[in-house]
């Protein structure tokens, strides 16, 4: 313990943080592309038409049937013979935000059924366009309601982004496992790969749960 404190964490913390800002990198870029996957899939299915709904179930089915490990892989080794050739980070970028979309685009149908639909009527009633009553009065709320279960999902996605270290993305787990070719210390570097990855889930969460109160009304915050 007393080596791992004070020469082991030193020497390679920094090398680790650098993986740890490509995981965020990658994170972050994933959950935007998901959200926006997410809520059009969610607004086909509401109220598209039956091809284009048929389209989107039989794309939630196989994001859903399918591990994420495999898509990444598919991604990245399989689209090549195709002709279409990413770099894995944006390989990466690809799987998680389609695998992540499916399951987005269900919560976002969740929220979406869960607001009142007097709603739409009223808007109709006063001459405005669908679009324009799901971009101004449905989904602002749709997506308040969704709020804590798309937060769980982002954690998730952020111990999830490890996966991407399969197909060549230098970020925090493919650091870790450089160290321990380097050093062969796998305990010491696992627990620290490990503790980096818990304090930014759990910053995660208190990010979330701020939100989470911030989008709620006052007469309902604790």
């Amino acid at each position: 313990m007393y080596y791992f404190v004070t020469q082991f964490i030193p020497q390679h913390i920094v090398y680790l943080l650098e993986g740890a800002v490509v995981t965020l990198e990658l994170c972050f870029i994933s959950m935007v592309a998901s959200i926006a996957i997410g809520m059009t899939c969610a607004i086909i299915v509401t109220t598209g038409a039956k091809i284009p709904r048929a389209l989107v179930r039989g794309y939630v089915n196989v994001c859903r049937g399918v591990p994420l490990i495999v898509l990444l892989l598919f991604v990245y080794f399989t689209l090549p013979e195709i002709g279409i050739r990413l770099p894995a980070f944006w390989a990466g970028v690809v799987g998680l935000s389609f695998n992540l979309g499916a399951y987005l685009s269900e919560v976002f149908r969740a929220a979406i059924l869960a607001v009142d639909v007097g709603q739409m009527q009223a808007g109709l009633s006063l001459g405005m366009r669908r679009f324009q009553i799901y971009w101004k009065i449905i989904m602002p709320q749709a997506l308040v309601i969704a709020v804590p279960t798309v937060g769980g999902y982002f954690i998730s996605l952020l111990k999830d982004c490890a996966l991407v270290s399969f197909i060549s993305v230098d970020e925090l787990l493919r650091h870790g496992t450089y160290i321990i070719s380097a050093t062969f210390r796998t305990m010491d570097t696992y627990f620290l790969v490990g503790g980096i990855y818990y304090l930014m889930s759990m910053v995660a969460a208190r990010a979330v749960r701020m939100l989470e109160t911030r989008l709620r009304p006052a007469y309902l915050r604790i």
